[in-house]
């Protein structure tokens, strides 16, 4: 057997009281009062004779390229892997910190500040114990299925498009789940990856969470052992059944739902794959066949990175002066209806202003530009592929790709390695609605992103 190594850290990196929370333009209170669970940063390290692999998920809605650029430099900094071999991934919960939308927070900037500083050093320490925590290991992987998504794109009986619940349209319900057990059969670590947007807790929701994600890492290492590491799939047009709402029992029943749809398919997998052997006859009240087990090593796990930018196509902006004008106007009525404007008008004023915020953002980012490379990562693990791209792909892409890959288990994932930005399909963009609006990109980058991720795939397969 080629030898093997994973290892797992953990960082707790929960909000405190009174920083601002986030994620939603419809919020009218601006800071969390508490966290109903802890928030992490869990590392899986993988490593061969060869080179060492770093995955890092964390509660988060996500960052932006210099707040992740920071993050990955301190793990950099504190392991010595190189930046080719990490990926930093994000759950992408809806309700933990504001570390996005700054410019229209008016109470507690300052906390979120010191909240944002603290996590490169805190995330780096995840990494680093990890790569302390090396075990020799073999892994399994399966799938299952949980029912607790739905494609979010509907389209009112006037035709517009919103957020809400088309169970006529595409939906990936595949739970799949890697299994890392120590030569003893001790579990190590269990991957959990499955596509959904954690948005059950919404606007009216004043607590920190996890959302789901949470209650699936917490239920999966109750149940199997081990440390869970839960890795957003390709969500982008892919919602709770039930969600949008200030009830915290909701996201804990969806977690514990897909949790325990996890944990059954991680128990059925051996790492160490076993054959019988039939031995005869023992005559009892009836004839009872005998057998052995005999234990077999799995093929050698091999290891291979690849991290490349791939040139995507983007959408015509308005000038920088109008969207930045636009952003400020908007952002001044924010702060003068939240002295005394109604919950009403603090709602409608608050969606403006996001709105204009992130098209200012993008202008900012890309508004000069006709393309930009856009980070891709696959990473090979023995039978396993996992891949990753920045900002918010549609779940076509993931089961497009998926259903070319090469190899049996591929786990497609968006949040990963920093960026906004929804990447629809070319059906989206001709259909409109929000993630076509809020999109930085142009129609064929959702095409040109799958074309390339194949490309990896096949390499990294050879």
């Amino acid at each position: 057997m080629k030898t093997f190594w994973a290892g797992v850290g953990r960082a707790d990196i929960t909000p405190s009281p009174g920083t601002p929370q986030g994620g939603w333009g419809a919020q009218v209170h601006q800071r969390g009062v508490g966290a109903d669970m802890p928030f992490y940063a869990t590392a899986l390290a993988l490593s061969d004779a060869a080179q060492q692999v770093l995955i890092v998920e964390a509660d988060a809605i996500g960052f932006n390229l210099e707040w992740t650029n920071k993050i990955i430099a301190a793990i950099q900094q504190q392991t010595g892997v190189t930046r080719n071999c990490i990926r930093f991934s994000c759950s992408h919960t809806h309700s933990g910190a504001n570390t996005f939308r700054l410019a229209t927070i008016s109470e507690g900037v300052e906390m979120v500040l010191s909240y944002l500083q603290s996590l490169p050093e805190r995330i780096a320490g995840a990494a680093w114990q990890a790569q302390k925590n090396l075990h020799q290991v073999r892994l399994a992987a399966g799938t299952g299925s949980c029912d607790i998504s739905v494609n979010r794109r509907c389209a009112t009986p006037e035709g517009e498009r919103v957020s809400g619940r088309n169970w006529e349209g595409p939906v990936d319900r595949t739970v799949r789940v890697i299994r890392f057990d120590d030569l003893s059969e001790k579990t190590v670590a269990v991957v959990v990856h499955f596509a959904c947007h954690p948005t059950i807790m919404a606007w009216e929701n004043k607590w920190f969470t996890p959302d789901y994600p949470g209650m699936v890492r917490k239920v999966v290492e109750h149940e199997v052992g081990g440390t869970c590491l839960f890795l957003q799939g390709a969500a982008g047009d892919i919602g709770p059944r039930a969600g949008y709402t200030g009830e915290l029992r909701a996201y804990r029943r969806a977690g514990t739902t897909l949790g325990l749809e996890a944990a059954r398919v991680a128990t059925s997998l051996d790492t160490l794959p076993r054959r019988e052997r039939f031995l005869g006859v023992l005559q009892s009240g009836a004839p009872i066949a005998l057998y052995a087990e005999e234990t077999q090593e799995p093929a050698a796990t091999d290891l291979c990175v690849l991290r490349c930018e791939v040139p995507l196509p983007l959408r015509e902006f308005c000038p920088m002066d109008q969207a930045k004008a636009e952003a400020e106007k908007r952002t001044a009525e924010l702060l003068l209806i939240r002295k005394k404007g109604s919950r009403e008008e603090m709602q409608a004023a608050s969606a403006l202003a996001t709105r204009a915020n992130w098209y200012a953002d993008m202008v900012r980012e890309y508004g000069l530009k006709k393309e930009i490379g856009w980070e891709v990562q696959c990473i090979r693990v023995g039978p396993v592929a996992l891949v990753s791209s920045r900002g918010e792909p549609f779940i076509e892409t993931a089961q497009q790709v998926a259903a070319a890959s090469p190899f049996e288990h591929t786990l497609f994932s968006g949040y990963s390695n920093g960026g906004f930005g929804y990447i629809p399909t070319r059906q989206a963009f001709d259909e409109g609605g929000y993630e076509a609006d809020a999109s930085p990109f142009a129609a064929g980058a959702a095409e040109k992103l799958a074309a390339e991720c194949l490309r990896m795939l096949k390499e990294v397969a050879r």
